[in-house]
């Protein structure tokens, strides 16, 4: 694998073929090497900052580090070299920003932290700076998911359960579950943000003891400078804001997975009820010119697995022993930029997908009467059932719609034959129930409630 200017094994993440897929230029920038650098040196400097306001450094001191905390004023191959060569993640940043800084204010720099201090705080700041990424991706898919149900509440088409026709129900229906899930993820997601973007600043052991009599003021001013949560105590080991944080996006990408993994099984040639958009140059098959191939939802449901796949291991990370532990902890560098791309991808395609959705409604209406009357057994049994008792309406209609499907004939048409049908129901209020759009129950009520919540 190639690395990138900050040392780091470039990923899909940053590839040059696959990057689109996860997050875009502006996730790539924020998890990049140079990126990651930037917000190790702005924890330094904002440290320092603290330090000064409470005396424990000189101003001058931290106003020169703060001036000379800049990615740019590195050589990035060389910190990384550096990096793999000393076996420690940070050490050679503390000592090049100590250079550039100078003898006499570099002696201040890193002044009673420890390591795990500056890098979750640096992680913290990427996350925070994701968050507009997501929650931009996450708007869009809901825009386009309360338009889609507002214009289809009452378009009807084919329930299906267990892979079957079940019952009619209409597409705003569906799209309006889809978007009240949506709406759960992303108070979800708001909700576990000030509880994630939580700076760290502990010490050593998390005592803050080099810091004897300014310690949680230097935090919480250190904090106030970077824009992040004080903690109350160090969370070196405890991980569960990190875990949260990838909970979070994987209830959004779960959502995505399902909406796409439902557009392409209602893009099969066979149903062909939904298509994903269809832009002049995109390509369905090297070698087949026909093809209109859902890759788009493909994707989705790709980076979805990543996403929600990711999530074991960020609970797994919950294990952490004593008071710091660097092999559970190492491994969040990798899989929370990882799945944090994964799902800024998931989303921003999601929205692409529905806000370029095609309906084919009248294919829908042509679905609905595949299953030649059955797909209204439901509404005949209940009516007969208050005539002659729910289980023996139901025996009897399962019956004649059974032996319709083996013999191939309508099941409705079946229906419509049986003299014990015949007997409690005459021909018009048979064929009432028997008519599909007489059998959506609430479905028009439910997406207007749907619609108006939000």
């Amino acid at each position: 694998m190639t690395a990138d200017a900050g040392g780091r094994s470039a990923d899909l993440r940053d590839a040059l073929y696959y990057g689109h897929l996860h997050g875009g230029a502006r996730l790539r920038s924020i998890f990049s090497g140079a990126g990651l650098l930037q917000r190790w040196l702005d924890a330094e400097a904002a440290l320092a900052h603290a330090q000064a306001r409470v005396g424990l450094i000189p101003e001058e001191a931290a106003r020169t580090i703060e001036r000379c905390a800049r990615a740019d004023r590195f050589d990035q191959r060389e910190l990384g070299d550096e990096i793999a060569r000393r076996v420690h993640p940070l050490v050679p940043v503390v000592e090049a920003l100590g250079r550039a800084a100078g003898a006499e204010a570099g002696g201040y720099v890193h002044w009673g932290a420890t390591t795990q201090d500056i890098m979750d705080t640096a992680s913290v700041l990427q996350l925070r700076d994701a968050v507009p990424v997501i929650e931009e991706a996450a708007s869009a898919v809901e825009s386009a998911l309360a338009e889609l149900a507002r214009a289809h509440r009452d378009t009807p088409m084919a329930g299906r359960t267990h892979g079957q026709h079940a019952v009619p129900i209409t597409f705003g229906l569906k799209v309006a579950v889809w978007l009240d899930e949506w709406r759960r993820n992303r108070d979800r997601f708001g909700q576990c943000l000030p509880r994630v973007l939580t700076g760290q600043l502990g010490g050593a052991a998390g005592t803050l003891a080099t810091m004897p009599e300014h310690g949680p003021e230097v935090r919480r001013l250190m904090m106030e400078r970077l824009g992040l949560a004080d903690p109350p105590v160090a969370w070196h080991t405890a991980r569960d804001r990190i875990a949260e944080w990838c909970a979070a996006l994987a209830f959004l990408a779960g959502t995505c997975g399902k909406i796409a993994r439902e557009v392409i099984a209602l893009q099969k040639d066979e149903v062909g009820e939904l298509a994903e958009p269809h832009e002049t140059g995109k390509t369905g098959s090297s070698t087949m010119p026909h093809k209109r191939n859902p890759m788009l939802s493909e994707a989705v449901m790709a980076l979805c697995q990543l996403v929600t796949g990711g999530v074991g291991q960020a609970f797994t990370g919950l294990l952490h022993e004593h008071e710091r532990d660097m092999g559970p902890w190492q491994a969040e560098w990798r899989y929370v930029p990882d799945l944090t791309g994964a799902a800024a991808g998931c989303l921003q395609l999601t929205a692409r997908v529905l806000s370029g959705l095609t309906v084919n409604a009248g294919r829908m209406r042509e679905n609905l009467h595949r299953s030649a009357g059955a797909i209204c057994s439901e509404a005949v049994m209940i009516r007969l059932g208050r005539l002659i008792g729910r289980q023996r309406a139901h025996a009897l209609v399962h019956e004649i719609t059974m032996d319709a499907y083996e013999s191939g004939q309508d099941a409705g048409d079946a229906m419509r034959a049986d003299a014990r049908i015949r007997r409690h129901l005459d021909a018009d209020e048979l064929e009432r129930l028997l008519d599909p759009a007489n059998h959506l129950g609430h479905a028009a009520a439910m997406v207007d409630g749907v619609l108006s919540a939000g």
